[in-house]
C-alpha cells in the first residue's frame, strides 16, 4: 500500500460513534459504527450528555475494529480526519480530542472536516462530481441548498428559516407516539397510508430557495389535537402519508427549480433524511423527467458514516 493514500476518519457529531478508513479518496476499506439508538429511545430524542458519555465508552473499540477490518497498520495511514462541527459540542469534543491525541502520538497530519461538507462528499464514493452542481442537504439539524462550482467551493443559496426537515419528522413522530428515531417510522407508515389530509406547503416568496417546516409541524399537531377533542380517530398511516407528502413536495420542487435556474450539471442529495424512501423515489422520478442527473448515496452513506 506504499503508493496508496489512506485516511482514517472519525465522526462523533451526534449520537453515533463512527470510524472509517478510506484509500485514495474512493475506496472504503472499513466503516464501523456504534449506534446509540437504544440508549436515547426512552427519551424520544438525543440527550447530549448521554451521547458524549457513550462516545467515550465506544471510541477505542470502534477505532480498533475499523483498523482491524481494514487490514492496515498505523504506518500505512497517511492522515487523520475528524468532524469538527457543526454538531453537539460535547460529542464533537470526544472525536476531536481522540483525533488530536492519535495525530500527536502517531505523528500524522490532522485534518478537520466540516460536517455538512462531509455529507456532500459521501456521494463521491458513488460517482465523480460534475460541476456546477447543486446539493440538497436534509438532516435532523439542517435543510440547505448548496451550489458548488468546484471542489471546496460552497455557496449557500437556501436554508431552513425554522425547523429542519428531520427535526419536523421527529416532532411529528412524538405526537404520533412513534418510537425513536421517528423519521424512519413515519416513512414506513407513510407507505401504508393515503394522503387524505391537505397539510400546508410553505413556498415563501416566489423566488426563494429557503425552507420552512414549523408551520407544517404546527398544522399536524393542531390536526391531532382537534381530532382528539372531537372524539375522532385519525389513522396514523394517513397522517404520516399526508405530512410526508408536504415535506417531499417542497423539497423536490424547490430543488428542481434551483437546479434549472442555476443550470447545474448534477444534483446530489445528502444527510440522514436522504435515506427516506419516499423522498428518494420522488426525487428520482422528477429529476429523471427533467433529464437532470441525480445522485443519492446508498443508505449506508446517508448517516452514521465517518465523514472524510
Amino acid at each position: 500500500m506504499k503508493n496508496d493514500k489512506i485516511i482514517l476518519g472519525i465522526e462523533t457529531s451526534c449520537d453515533e460513534t463512527a470510524v472509517a478508513l478510506v484509500k485514495n479518496g474512493t475506496e472504503i476499506l472499513s466503516d464501523v459504527v456504534a449506534s446509540q439508538i437504544e440508549s436515547h429511545k426512552r427519551f424520544g430524542g438525543v440527550v447530549p450528555e448521554i451521547a458524549s458519555r457513550h462516545h467515550v465508552e465506544q471510541m477505542t473499540m470502534v477505532l480498533e475494529e475499523a483498523i482491524e477490518e481494514a487490514k492496515v497498520e498505523w504506518e500505512d495511514i497517511d492522515a487523520i480526519a475528524v468532524t469538527e462541527g457543526p454538531g453537539l459540542v460535547g460529542a464533537l469534543l470526544v472525536g476531536v480530542n481522540t483525533a488530536k491525541a492519535l495525530a500527536f502520538a502517531k505523528q500524522k497530519p490532522l485534518v478537520g472536516v466540516q460536517h455538512i461538507a462531509g455529507h456532500i462528499y459521501a456521494n463521491r464514493f458513488e460517482r465523480e462530481f460534475e460541476f456546477p452542481l447543486l446539493a440538497l442537504i436534509v438532516s435532523g439539524g439542517h435543510t440547505e441548498l448548496v451550489l458548488m462550482k468546484e471542489h471546496g467551493d460552497f455557496k449557500l443559496i437556501g436554508e431552513t428559516l425554522d425547523d429542519a426537515a428531520g427535526e419536523a419528522y421527529d416532532k411529528v413522530a412524538r405526537m404520533l407516539d412513534l418510537p425513536y428515531p421517528g423519521g424512519p417510522e413515519i416513512d414506513r407508515l407513510a407507505a401504508l397510508g393515503e394522503e387524505t389530509i391537505d397539510f400546508p406547503r410553505a413556498w415563501l416568496s416566489e423566488d426563494s430557495y429557503d425552507f420552512s417546516f414549523s408551520g407544517l409541524k404546527s398544522a399536524v399537531i393542531n390536526k391531532i389535537h382537534n381530532a382528539k377533542q372531537r372524539g375522532e380517530t385519525l389513522k396514523k398511516e394517513d397522517i404520516a402519508a399526508s405530512f410526508q407528502a408536504s415535506v417531499i413536495e417542497v423539497l423536490t420542487t424547490k430543488t428542481l427549480r434551483a437546479a434549472k435556474e442555476k443550470n447545474v450539471k448534477q444534483v446530489i442529495v445528502a444527510g440522514g433524511v436522504a435515506a427516506n424512501r419516499g423522498l428518494r423515489a420522488e426525487m428520482q422520478t422528477q429529476f429523471e423527467r427533467a433529464e437532470i442527473p441525480l445522485l443519492i448515496p446508498p443508505l449506508s452513506l446517508c448517516s452514521g458514516t465517518a465523514l472524510i
